[in-house]
């Protein structure tokens, strides 16, 4: 164990290793929570937050934060066409599978509130609430253009500080308060040293997933999707500069669903970061009403 995480590798279906963190003990008696990142993201993006809830000192609980095929500590697939929804969405439960986890908490951001709301459609009964970050039915394209113009293209940095300086111009406009030593952090999750060298922690060939992204296209919506958490708890965190979420869908998801707790990030954008204590407190106490709701089922 280092840094209170413990890192385990879990073979996908084709054999690809995938890599997972797992904080606090297996037998802890809370609902396990699993944390699903973001597209171009790792599960370091979860690690105050997991820390957080697996030392919580009246309910702790098992953790499990995951990293994609393609990210982070996981391999990379030879075939770029596996950096579906499918093929993350076997892998998603091929880690719950071997690690023993359901039902559970999810706790999914972008990509992985996506991945959250295909598990409820395909495997419902893994599946004890979800907070959907800064992700909802409705995807705005403007945000994903956004996306597609950096992802797999950054420049090679020099150095951390010259990767924080990178991402402070590219993501200021969204998240104009964080600090020096904030977008330093960033930068230390989303680079990683390789023979000297600091490269984006993810396979560059991911942009290849974005290639059909069009700004005159409205995408699908998800809302199939999302009726499929209809017998779970959901909550769902909006950054208040998202260009991802709009407010409006907010708004058409809490007329869907009237019981839907809904919070509001200030001065952050696409994806809210989970660090703060009073947004760690807000998520430990859905947590804690979806293991009551569970007990009573």
């Amino acid at each position: 164990m280092s840094d209170g995480f413990v890192s385990r590798f879990v073979s996908a279906q084709d054999g690809l290793k995938l890599h997972v963190r797992t904080y606090g003990p297996r037998i802890a008696p809370g609902l396990t929570v699993v944390c699903l990142p973001g597209l171009a993201r790792t599960c370091a993006d979860f690690h105050v937050l997991a820390t957080a809830l697996a030392s919580d000192a009246e309910r702790p609980r098992y953790v499990v934060a995951v990293d994609y095929r393609g990210r982070g500590r996981s391999e990379y697939d030879r075939n770029a066409d596996n950096y579906s929804l499918p093929v993350e969405l076997s892998d998603v439960v091929a880690v719950l599978t071997a690690l023993g986890v359901a039902p559970a908490v999810f706790v999914g951001t972008s990509r992985g509130g996506i991945l959250a709301m295909l598990l409820a459609a395909a495997r419902p009964s893994a599946i004890a609430g979800v907070v959907l970050n800064d992700i909802g039915p409705v995807i705005d394209t403007r945000g994903l253009m956004r996306i597609k113009s950096y992802v797999g293209k950054l420049p090679q940095p020099k150095s951390f500080e010259d990767a924080a300086e990178m991402l402070r111009r590219l993501f200021g406009a969204q998240f104009p308060k964080l600090s020096s030593d904030d977008w330093l952090d960033f930068a230390r999750r989303s680079f990683t040293e390789q023979d000297g060298r600091l490269v984006a922690d993810y396979d560059v060939k991911l942009a290849n997933t974005l290639a059909g992204i069009d700004p005159a296209r409205a995408l699908p919506s998800l809302w199939r999707q999302f009726d499929a958490l209809a017998r779970v708890a959901v909550m769902v965190i909006r950054g208040a500069n998202s260009d991802v979420l709009s407010a409006a869908t907010v708004d058409a998801m809490r007329t869907r669903r009237g019981d839907i707790e809904s919070v509001e990030v200030p001065d952050q954008g696409h994806a809210p970061l989970l660090v703060e204590d009073e947004m760690i407190r807000r998520i430990g106490s859905f947590v804690a009403r979806c293991e009551t709701a569970n007990v009573r089922a």
